[in-house]
């Protein structure tokens, strides 16, 4: 993938796109909406959920032209944080170094620059990135993790509906 002058990506992921990731949103939001109740999970009953294009590449195509999908969970006009920022903060770190938030803040912190958010709630899986913020950092990260993986269903899904040719955008 590379991206254009105006700094969109030329390519998106074939079968996670905008629309599989705005299923995927759909389907965990019940379990998600669920876990905000608990206020061990969280006490500032709102969430914010980025996902990242699989097929874009940091150091190729720019952050914000990357991002495939964002959602609000909860009135933003009451929000006391941005959650916005938080989720789309630990998304990139994620999507720069292709680790979960966690193992680069407990194990790999040499990874952090100063520029990075330093909270963790965002998680990578097989290239699938997803930054949630809003709940503590460890529901943050089992939040996006129920996402990736219905967003790698789906994908999986799609693919499997579609025959072998050399180029998917021939089809």
């Amino acid at each position: 993938m590379t991206a254009t002058a105006t700094g969109m990506p030329k390519g998106r992921a074939w079968f996670a796109d905008e629309s599989a990731a705005r299923k995927a949103v759909q389907m965990a939001l019940p379990l998600i909406e669920r876990a905000m109740q608990e206020k061990e999970v969280g006490e500032s009953g709102f969430l914010y959920i980025v996902i990242m294009d699989p097929a874009s590449q940091p150091g190729v195509d720019e952050f914000e032209a990357s991002i495939l999908y964002e959602h609000a969970v909860g009135d933003r006009s009451k929000w006391d944080a941005d959650y916005a920022r938080f989720a789309r903060d630990k998304a990139r770190v994620v999507w720069r170094t292709g680790r979960d938030g966690h193992s680069i803040r407990a194990v790999s912190p040499h990874l952090l620059t100063s520029s990075d958010c330093g909270i963790w709630g965002a998680i990578c899986l097989d290239g699938i990135v997803v930054g949630v913020s809003g709940c503590n950092p460890w529901y943050d990260e089992a939040l996006a993790g129920s996402i990736a993986y219905c967003f790698r269903a789906i994908a999986k899904a799609r693919a499997i509906k579609q025959p072998e040719t050399p180029r998917l955008a021939d089809l």
